[in-house]
C-alpha cells in the first residue's frame, strides 16, 4: 500500500483518488475549497465534482498542501495547468528526493509556452525533477469511476517511475501503458483541447460527421507538426495520448472543450459560456499558448489560428470555418504538412 497525494479535487483528481483507494492505497486529496474538504471527510462525497460518486474511506481531504504530501510516495497534480507553477512552488519544500511527481494536467503555460515537465524542472530542485511522470490519454472522469474500461499512458524518462505509476493506478477498469516520450504525451494531451473547441464549433454550427472527421484528421496533423518539432515521437501521437485523446475530446458529450466550442457555434459569447461552468476548459488558455508557441517556431497551425481568432478576436465561428475551407489547396502527402 502506498500513500498518494493528489493536488486538486476537481473531477479528475477525485476520480484518481477513488481509483487509488479502490486499489488499496491511502489517499490524501488537497483542495483549497473548505466545503469540499469537509464533505469528503464527513459525507464521503465531493459536493461540486462527480457528486454522485461515493468516495472510499481510504480517501481523506485537506486544505494544507504540506499535510497532503506528508509521507507520500506519489504527488499527483490534477489542478489546471495555469496553477501548476504556483502549486509546485508551494509543494517543493515538502517533496523528498524519492517522491514521484505525476502531472495529470493537460495544458501549457500561457506566458512561457512551457509544458508541466519544464515547469517542474525550473521549480523543483535537484534530482526530484527527473522522477516526473505525465499521466494522459482518453479518459472522462465520470466514466472511469463508473467502471467503464479505460486505457491511458504514463510517460517518463525514468522507466522505473513510469512503471510505479502504472502499477499503483492500474486497477479493475483502468489500464495504464508506459512510454518514454514525455514531450509527445504532454503536447498530445494539451493541444487536443484546442481541436475539441474547433470540433464543438462545427457541431454548434449544425455541421455533421464529415466536418468533424476532417477537423480531427487535420487537427492530428497540426499536433504532430508541433510535437515532432519539439522532439516528440510520431508514434506517440498515433497512440492513446495523441489520436485516442483527440477523438474522445472532439466527439464525447462529456468534453468541456467541445462544449465551449459548441456554444460558441450557437452564438453565445465566451464570457457567457464560462460564467456557467464549474470546471475550467483547458483549451481556452491553451489555444493562446499554442498560438504563441507555433508562431515562435514558425509552424503552420491553421485550426489553432482559427480557434484563437474566435476566442480572442471575436471572429464569428462560421467565418472561421469558411476561411479554413478556402485556404490554398494542398497535397496531403507533403512532408512539411504531415
Amino acid at each position: 500500500m502506498e500513500r498518494i497525494a493528489i493536488i486538486g479535487a476537481g473531477s479528475w483528481g477525485t476520480a484518481l483518488g477513488i481509483i487509488a483507494a479502490r486499489a488499496g492505497h491511502e489517499v490524501r486529496l488537497w483542495s483549497r475549497n473548505a466545503e469540499i474538504v469537509a464533505a469528503i471527510n464527513n459525507q464521503h462525497v465531493n459536493p461540486t465534482y462527480l457528486t454522485t460518486a461515493r468516495i472510499p474511506a481510504g480517501v481523506s481531504a485537506t486544505g494544507e498542501i504540506v499535510a497532503a504530501l506528508e509521507q507520500s510516495s506519489l504527488a499527483v497534480i490534477t489542478a489546471p495547468s495555469h496553477a501548476a507553477r504556483d502549486l509546485l512552488t508551494k509543494m517543493s519544500p515538502a517533496l523528498n528526493e524519492e517522491v514521484i511527481i505525476v502531472s495529470a494536467a493537460k495544458g501549457i503555460e500561457v506566458e512561457s509556452g512551457k509544458r508541466i515537465s519544464q515547469i517542474v524542472d525550473e521549480v523543483v530542485s535537484n534530482r526530484r525533477a527527473a522522477r516526473f511522470v505525465c499521466l494522459s490519454g482518453p479518459s472522462f472522469a465520470k466514466e472511469v469511476v463508473e467502471n467503464h474500461p479505460t486505457a491511458i499512458v504514463a510517460a517518463s524518462k525514468d522507466a522505473e517511475a513510469a512503471r510505479v505509476v502504472q502499477s499503483e493506478f492500474s486497477f479493475d477498469n483502468l489500464r495504464i501503458y508506459t512510454n518514454e516520450d514525455v514531450v509527445g504525451t504532454e503536447l498530445g494531451g494539451s493541444v487536443k483541447n484546442v481541436m475539441a473547441i474547433a470540433a464543438g464549433m462545427a457541431y454548434g454550427l449544425g455541421f455533421g460527421s464529415n466536418t468533424v472527421a476532417a477537423l480531427i484528421t487535420r487537427g492530428l496533423a497540426e499536433i504532430s507538426r508541433l510535437a515532432v518539432c519539439e522532439g516528440a515521437k510520431l508514434e506517440t501521437l498515433m497512440g492513446l495520448a495523441g489520436l485516442g485523446d483527440l477523438v474522445l475530446t472532439c466527439t464525447g458529450s462529456l468534453s468541456r472543450n467541445r462544449f465551449v466550442g459548441q456554444e460558441l457555434g450557437k452564438g453565445r459569447t465566451l464570457e457567457e459560456i464560462t460564467s456557467d461552468m464549474t470546471e475550467i476548459a483547458e483549451g481556452i488558455k491553451t489555444t493562446r499558448a499554442v498560438k504563441r508557441l507555433s508562431d515562435r517556431l514558425n509552424i503552420e497551425m491553421p485550426i489553432t489560428n482559427a480557434v484563437n481568432e474566435v476566442l480572442y478576436n471575436r471572429k464569428p465561428p462560421h467565418d472561421a470555418v469558411i476561411e479554413l475551407m478556402t485556404r490554398p489547396l494542398r497535397d496531403e502527402s507533403r512532408r512539411d504538412v504531415i
